[in-house]
């Protein structure tokens, strides 16, 4: 999730899920993370439904 000045909101995007740049947006962090979860779960049932495997996740260790 980043802040976008040009759109003037919070944009959410996927990044482990290929061809996904970004997926939805909200005007508030609030938004943005209810709207990420509807587009999340709604990404898992789509590759359910065609039988394929959800995209390994990218490991970030912060030191």
């Amino acid at each position: 999730m980043q802040w976008s000045e040009e759109d003037n909101c919070l944009l959410v995007g996927f990044p482990d899920f290929p061809r996904q740049r970004w997926r939805t947006h909200g005007d508030t962090y609030e938004l943005a993370v209810a709207n990420g979860i509807e587009v999340l779960e709604s990404l898992i049932i789509a590759y359910e439904a065609v039988g394929d495997p959800l995209p390994q996740p990218t490991v970030s260790r912060v030191r």
